[in-house]
């Protein structure tokens, strides 16, 4: 298939929505529980409610919609952090669109925005650079954020700042890893999954290998899944089989995309600018080991954690916000008590609720209000 209209077929859709149904009525588990399959990319998340696939699935199959919406696992204490820089005097802060509505404990950077601070939304790392260039006597912030699909573009702007010797250019760094977030997941004794749906945009920059671990230790089936409907449901059908046959593998039925060893120029950049942290901070999820990058000492003129005094304090969630149950797939979103009431798009108590991405802004939006009302 070569274009976007032959991946939304519907006909095709009913075909494979057949083909899951058979697998399901030979899988034994499948009469005591639901199979659980996690899909950890957000973008999956977003297509799954808005294609319905949720719906076209047999109720032995339990979706759970894991943490990899890079804004949405966020905690309020970095985001409190961002905003001490975005309101200093001589600071340009800029930013994704969806990281300016994250609530911190005081503000979002919108808000901040809204009292005085200059703040503003790029599209691209490259797009604060230009800004450092065009405003030698401010200092440029970049709010970097994302799973190792974005770390290649901030890396990569990084250097080129160093060759163009542009010293008034900064990134706050809150690039986080996959690899040790799915096997905190796995280590949680909340969760029993079946399988899971990886993540394309990820993988295609670091490639399948990295998951054998998922497998090999955990005896888990994994299949790296596209975004359009009959990409996801073909990875679900994978999975599928892949329990059926008692089979454990990492397969990509992303290839059209994906190549099993990543992208060798992205990596390099990535390798060259950053080093593992020894711990991270995940909204939901606590501190996991190894988890996030920061910058090579290298680079350190380019850290605006060195730069720039921050509070560097862990702040809770509001207690009415159940984002972490969310995020771990404890609770579906409208299980959540104030969402869709005092938690919506346009008042988020959550980082859930921000994104896109989120779990709970894509329920919002396609249709999950009802559910919650029907449940209530």
């Amino acid at each position: 298939m070569k274009y976007v209209d032959e991946f939304r077929d519907r006909e095709k859709a009913a075909t494979l929505v057949k083909k899951i149904q058979g697998l399901v009525s030979e899988i034994p588990i499948a009469k005591d529980r639901p199979i659980a399959i996690m899909e950890v990319c957000g973008g999956h998340t977003h297509s799954i409610f808005r294609y319905g696939i949720e719906g076209m699935l047999p109720k032995e199959i339990e979706l759970v919609h894991g943490p990899g919406c890079p804004v949405c696992v966020l905690p309020m204490g970095r985001i409190d952090d961002c905003v001490a820089v975005a309101e200093r005097p001589e600071v340009i802060c800029t930013t994704f669109g969806d990281a300016m509505r994250v609530p911190g404990s005081r503000k979002s950077l919108l808000q901040a925005k809204a009292d005085g601070a200059d703040v503003r939304m790029v599209y691209s790392p490259m797009d604060s650079l230009a800004l450092a260039r065009k405003n030698p006597d401010r200092e440029v912030v970049f709010f970097g954020i994302g799973f190792e699909t974005t770390m290649p573009s901030t890396a990569l702007t990084i250097l080129q700042a160093e060759a163009e010797g542009i010293t008034n250019f900064s990134v706050f760094c809150n690039h986080i890893t996959i690899v040790p977030t799915i096997k905190a997941i796995l280590d949680s004794p909340d969760l029993q999954l079946d399988g899971f749906l990886g993540p394309g945009h990820v993988s295609m920059v670091i490639g399948t290998k990295p998951y054998e671990f998922v497998s090999r230790y955990y005896r888990r089936p994994m299949v790296v899944a596209g975004f359009e409907p009959l990409d996801v449901l073909q990875s679900i059908w994978m999975v599928l089989k892949q329990i059926k046959e008692g089979r454990a593998e990492i397969e990509n039925q992303y290839a059209r995309i994906v190549p099993d060893d990543g992208n060798d120029r992205a990596l390099e950049a990535v390798a060259k600018v950053y080093e593992l942290r020894e711990f991270f901070e995940w909204r939901g999820l606590g501190s996991i080991d190894h988890s996030g990058v920061r910058m090579r000492d290298r680079y350190a003129v380019y850290d605006a954690e060195r730069k720039f005094t921050m509070p560097h304090i862990k702040i809770a969630d509001p207690k009415s916000c159940q984002c972490g149950e969310v995020l771990k797939g404890v609770i579906k979103p409208w299980q959540c008590k104030v969402f869709g009431t005092a938690c919506t798009p346009e008042t988020p108590l959550g980082a859930l609720m921000v994104s896109s991405e989120g779990a709970c802004a894509a329920y919002y939006q396609y249709g999950g209000i009802k559910k919650q009302r029907v449940a209530s």
